[in-house]
């Protein structure tokens, strides 16, 4: 089976596939890789709250026992605006040898490329020795994943139970001092939002100085948010500045401006890995323009490394906004997620990137965001669950950029490639 012309072909057809969500509407797409999987032996089952948004998970069991392997991933996407993109978003295109489309990157292709290495092996006949080869391609990610991998962990947790789990969030390589990285995703921050109300007297807008505007009163607040809470070092950004070779045992703010010295991009997306962050996002008050607000109220996204308080997260927020003049209210409080760093899976995946790469090397990575990974760490403890995509030819600064955003496109070498990792991964773990 030529791996790297179905795992193309399958990403322009799933991509065909309009799965944006909201409404998701991902059956059409779901019942496609299926019967591809159904047809190369698997056991397949199509589970979902509701009719037209089923979640896919396709079985391949051992004759010995063992662990399970996940293959994770979901089929819906974002919204796209045609106008603003050079080719259709739903088109698939293969040009200049990269395949276009909403979803390309984010993450239909890490969905073909799984399922493709699992045909591919599953159709020459192998078996795993030990433990079970499982597919998992979800609905709803975009959104949260109520009716997708959240709602698989909760309502049928045997169905989806992983020892090891491979997902989204790492993969593409980044330079440094002439050397190349390829990040694994180890661990998420957790999402921390909130509002912050600021009030007043409402008035006549022609008569300015009868009221008191609480939306002025928000300024200050904004104004202060241009700056971050002090750094919380945590171990797995600690790691990743310690393999870069900056000095970690110092303070945070010296190893990062160190970096920054030497590649500035990097360095942010270090830093977005560090402590506490707050983000404006969101403002409301008067509901009509010629009233004179007595509330405002500003919207924050805040993401919080895993391993801090909620006292200390508290503490961060208010170095920044101060003590007065305004009341603040959590909205969310979620929990960053984790695996450890070193797991035979970790051992497994640099070998493979040393032999197909050579003198790379893989490096722990926190995403600054979350996937579905964390329904899977909560309802399975003991799950070592990694984000890893790998990409050599499409570098981490050249995806980034494409997530969400116009002219999404994923290099056709790169496919093949994780396609193979993909079948590695399974032969060499399950035996």
């Amino acid at each position: 089976m030529d791996l790297g012309a179905h795992v193309t072909q399958l990403l322009q057809e799933l991509i065909r596939f309009d799965t944006v969500n909201p409404p998701g509407n991902e059956r059409p797409a779901q019942e496609h890789l299926a019967a591809q999987l159904d047809d190369a032996g698997f056991e397949v089952e199509l589970a979902g709250a509701e009719p037209d948004r089923p979640n896919l998970v396709a079985r391949l069991a051992g004759d010995a026992p063992g662990p399970a392997l996940g293959f994770l991933g979901h089929v819906d996407t974002v919204l796209a605006d045609p106008e603003a993109w050079a080719r259709d978003p739903w088109s698939g295109d293969l040009a200049d040898g990269f395949v276009w489309g909403r979803g390309a990157i984010d993450m239909k292709s890490q969905v073909a490329a799984e399922a493709t290495a699992a045909i591919a092996l599953a159709r020459e006949g192998w078996r795993p020795a030990r433990g079970e080869l499982k597919v998992i391609a979800v609905a709803d990610e975009e959104t949260g994943g109520a009716l997708g991998a959240q709602w698989l962990c909760e309502h049928h947790p045997d169905l989806v139970r992983c020892d090891f789990l491979l997902n989204e969030g790492g993969g593409p390589f980044i330079e440094f001092r002439g050397d190349r990285y390829y990040g694994v995703c180890c661990a998420e921050k957790g999402v921390y939002r909130f509002t912050v109300t600021t009030s007043g007297a409402a008035g006549h807008a022609s008569v300015p100085m009868l009221g008191d505007n609480a939306l002025l009163k928000m300024a200050p607040v904004l104004e202060r948010l241009r700056a971050q809470p002090s750094y919380d070092l945590t171990d797995e950004p600690a790691e990743v500045l310690r393999r870069l070779g900056q000095d970690v045992d110092g303070d945070a703010n010296r190893a990062l401006m160190a970096l920054n010295e030497e590649d500035p991009r990097l360095a942010i997306l270090v830093q977005a890995m560090l402590g506490v962050s707050v983000t404006p996002t969101r403002i409301k008050a008067s509901d009509k323009i010629n009233v004179i607000p007595a509330r405002a109220e500003l919207q924050v996204d805040c993401r919080v490394p895993p391993g801090l308080d909620d006292d200390l997260v508290l503490r961060r927020i208010r170095e920044v906004l101060g003590e007065d003049g305004y009341a603040l209210e959590f909205s969310e409080r979620v929990p960053g997620n984790r695996s450890p760093m070193q797991s035979e899976l970790m051992d497994l995946i640099g070998r493979w990137i040393a032999r197909e790469d050579a003198g790379a090397a893989v490096i722990p990575v926190q995403l600054p965001a979350f996937t579905d990974s964390r329904h899977f760490r909560a309802a399975f403890p003991d799950c070592i669950a990694y984000g890893f995509f790998p990409q050599r030819h499409q570098g981490f600064f050249d995806t980034w950029p494409l997530v969400h955003g116009a002219d999404e496109r994923i290099a056709v070498r790169d496919l093949e490639l994780a396609a193979r990792f993909y079948r590695d991964c399974a032969r060499e773990l399950l035996g």
